[in-house]
């Protein structure tokens, strides 16, 4: 058998961008055959990965890493529940929040662009990434990050691995942790009424108005009395102002006690809450939802046409 050398993996690596691992396995398995070392990666590996880089991954997790006032939050996402149990993938997404928070990387590229191993495959994140998409045989993608470094208290919580919070805060950990659990349960946009982004308000002003024309055109079927201009444009008003506070933290209900605001439990703390991050897995990303049915019904008709 020929001798593998390390310019012939770093010349199979350079053909085929796969793992330098796969890369070497496949120059064994070819005996040192180049050609036939680069047919067998893009069978094993380049087409699989080919093929899954195409299909959705709305399934996940979150993870965090927080060490003193600096820490990451990262979504990473694959295509199937059964993935986000996997020891490898838990492992891959663990180890990019660290990364994130110890080298500031500024973009996804960049992320995946830094030094680290696992599970034979390397020496890059990225590389890490391609080789468990082989060995796992299913899609996985580093969707989105935020790393923190203001300066300010960091406390984490997630929510099994679908929901991840981290808050930033000066104060009491205990009544900013109590906070980050209170973000994952009721999901605010915004820390207050001033927060909330214009689209939203712009959108919710737009509901409560067409409502509100409903509401007169039922009144003026019914022959009954329609509500003025100054009425209807407070019935409006009220409802923005209701839907700011419900989507604004600092004036939700706090769920450990809802007598209190979130504001009214800081306060009461001594602890102020500078900033949070929500992540929930698949987030705005549209599932593929497969019909069985239909799917059945095609492969009777493509094999009534076959014979």
């Amino acid at each position: 058998m020929a001798a593998i050398t390390a310019s012939m993996v770093a010349e199979l690596r350079s053909k085929t961008d796969a793992p330098m691992m796969e890369c070497k396995r496949a120059l064994t398995e070819a005996q040192g055959d180049m050609t036939k070392a680069e047919e067998l990666l893009r069978v094993k590996l380049g087409s699989k990965a080919g093929k899954a880089a195409g299909r959705i991954t709305a399934e996940g997790v979150v993870t965090s890493f927080i060490d003193g006032t600096v820490g990451a939050l990262l979504e990473v996402n694959c295509e199937t529940d059964f993935v986000t149990k996997n020891d490898s993938f838990l492992a891959l997404a663990n180890a990019g929040a660290l990364l994130i928070a110890k080298n500031d990387p500024a973009d996804l590229a960049a992320l995946g662009a830094l030094p680290y191993s696992q599970d034979g495959f390397g020496p890059t994140l990225e590389d890490v990434r391609k080789g468990l998409i082989g060995k796992i045989g299913e899609n996985m993608s580093f969707r989105r990050f935020k790393r923190f470094s203001s300066g300010e208290g960091l406390t984490s919580y997630l929510h099994g691995t679908r929901i991840g919070v981290v808050v930033e805060y000066a104060g009491s950990e205990v009544a900013a942790r109590d906070v980050a659990m209170h973000v994952a349960a009721m999901k605010p946009v915004a820390l207050s009424s001033a927060d909330v982004p214009e689209e939203l308000v712009a959108r919710e002003r737009s509901v409560a108005a067409a409502k509100a024309a409903e509401d007169a055109a039922v009144a003026t079927a019914a022959g009954k009395p329609v509500q003025s201009a100054e009425i209807v444009n407070k019935r409006i008003d009220g409802s923005v102002q209701k839907f700011l506070r419900e989507v604004s933290l600092f004036n939700q209900s706090f769920v450990k006690n809802d007598k209190l605001t979130v504001e009214q439990m800081l306060k009461s703390a001594d602890t102020v809450v500078k900033g949070f991050t929500l992540y929930v897995v698949g987030e705005g990303i549209a599932k593929k939802v497969d019909d069985f049915v239909a799917e059945v019904a095609a492969q009777v008709a493509a094999a009534k046409q076959s014979n």
